[in-house]
């Protein structure tokens, strides 16, 4: 069967079970939770619960992009049954540890990797008999989406990372709330090794067995395994809907997994306002199959940078500064992506959420490092207005006017009002790919004409196929900032 980009299949890989009771409600569900849906809408304010129909990953990309299971006669994947190349695979390494249908015994997670290996081997085996016996893992005739929850994200990366390193027929990885850093408990840190329940999967010691990691190497970095821009790590950001973990985790968490361990390092990302599971969870949610969907299918990426030129100090606080004591402050930025047409945010981080950019002024200011605010996949076949050429999306820019430390001691109280913004606003993008001359952008910020466009950025084009748009982003007050919104425009999917 021939396949063509980006319609491959689709393995998704379910997370983690801690109780027998779990692991049964597990294996009794065909679909392994990627079938769950949900009706609840989390508002922002007042925090009331609004009706929103979202009927499941599974369904929705059955509606949308044409997927189906392989389900047929009580069997997984029917001998000799034609496999379509938009087909949705469940990965059901849990029924062995049933008492029912299994032994009823836990494997250990290089067992669960290489169950997974095998069942990419037999897929790649029916989607094109010979070719992996004549190419191994560098056929150019087959490929396979991998999409895991929770631990279903470290089941991939042993698999990537110990089993089959820069395996081809892998063509993306999306996870849902993944500890790609482990599990952090307050006043403990790293979740201790004492092995109930596969619980020690993920201590960072254990974590670098069956990642092959060296003791001098990150814990959540993929060390060469796989192309980092085709790993995409969704970071949920809702700790208040957990369960009883969120009092052990904390905030700046989803509940279970704390943020800074939620990604893989230097992959691109997006955080959304979701808990780990249950009614206002990642995976089912809008906001993380909106996700999955642009970067499967999508075909453009836009990485957003923050160039900060300078930060002016209010006049009271430069004047302490001239007169040379030492001003320390941490800046906080609220960033917010969204897409034309949609009640749903793409990408989401507030201070008020516990999920804001921090600014280092010594790397990001003084150093001109760029500030990365998010990655954001862009669809043509996901448009809300399919007569309207150009893709719509905007971001919402906040950046918080900090508690000043001069000398080592709060300033702040002094003609200080908490919730100031040196700059808040939306700018609103349109991008249009002309054929033969590449990408345009408009953009205009709400302050001069809510959700329209007024202006045309200037492109420069530094590598083939890439664009790159600067819009200026500028409150020139004490205090204020001058900065520069680079916007890093290129094709995707088209390899």
């Amino acid at each position: 069967m021939q396949l063509e980009r980006p319609y491959f299949p689709i393995i998704y890989v379910r997370g983690y079970a801690m109780t027998g009771g779990e692991v049964e409600n597990t294996v009794a569900d065909p679909y392994m939770g990627f079938n769950v849906g949900s009706t609840k809408l989390r508002q922002r304010y007042p925090r009331s619960v609004v009706r929103h129909i979202f009927e499941s990953p599974l369904v929705r990309l059955m509606k949308d992009e044409g997927y189906r299971d392989t389900f047929a006669d009580g069997a997984e994947i029917p001998d000799g049954a034609e496999l379509s190349s938009r087909s949705v695979f469940i990965y059901r390494y849990y029924d062995d540890a049933s008492k029912e249908l299994g032994r009823g015994t836990r494997g250990e997670i290089e067992g669960y990797a290489q169950g997974l290996l095998e069942l990419v081997n037999t897929l790649h085996d029916r989607y094109a008999p010979g070719d992996r016996a004549q190419h191994g893992a560098q056929t150019d005739a087959f490929r396979v989406y991998l999409v895991a929850h929770s631990m279903g994200g470290l089941i991939c990366r042993s698999l990537l990372q110990q089993l089959s390193r820069n395996d081809r027929r892998i063509d993306k990885v999306f996870t849902y709330a993944t500890p790609h850093g482990g599990i952090d408990l307050r006043g403990i840190g790293n979740v201790p090794g004492f092995g109930f329940n596969q619980s020690d999967t993920f201590h960072e010691t254990r974590m670098r067995e069956y990642l092959s990691l060296a003791t001098d190497t990150p814990v959540n970095s993929l060390d060469g395994a796989f192309p980092e821009e085709r790993f995409f790590s969704l970071v949920g950001t809702n700790h208040d809907d957990y369960g009883l973990a969120k009092y052990a985790v904390g905030p700046m968490s989803d509940g279970l997994v704390r943020i800074p361990n939620a990604y893989v390092a230097d992959t691109p990302r997006a955080f959304v306002h979701r808990s780990h599971s249950g009614h206002y969870g990642i995976v089912n949610s809008e906001d993380g199959y909106q996700n999955l969907r642009r970067f499967l299918f999508g075909n453009v990426r836009v990485d957003a940078f923050l160039d900060v030129q300078e930060l002016m100090l209010p006049p009271a606080v430069q004047e302490q500064k001239d007169r040379g004591y030492a001003i320390r402050a941490d800046y906080l930025i609220d960033v917010v992506a969204r897409v034309r047409g949609a009640r749903w945010d793409l990408h989401r981080r507030t201070n008020d959420e516990g999920s804001a950019v921090l600014v280092d002024y010594d790397k990001h200011v003084r150093a001109r490092q760029p500030l990365h605010l998010a990655s954001v996949f862009l669809s043509n076949a996901a448009r809300v207005d399919t007569d309207r050429p150009t893709l719509g999306f905007s971001l919402d820019i906040g950046v918080q006017v900090p508690e000043y430390l001069v000398d080592g001691v709060p300033f702040w109280k002094r003609d200080h009002y908490d919730g100031g913004f040196l700059f808040r606003d939306k700018v609103n993008l349109e991008a249009f790919l002309a054929p033969g001359t590449g990408w345009s952008l408009r953009y205009g910020w709400d302050t001069h004409g809510p959700n329209a466009v007024h202006h045309s950025a200037a492109a420069e084009n530094p590598l083939p196929e890439s664009w790159v748009f600067e819009v200026p982003v500028m409150q020139d007050t004490r205090p204020g900032i001058r900065a520069v919104l680079r916007l890093e425009t290129r094709p995707w999917n088209n390899d």
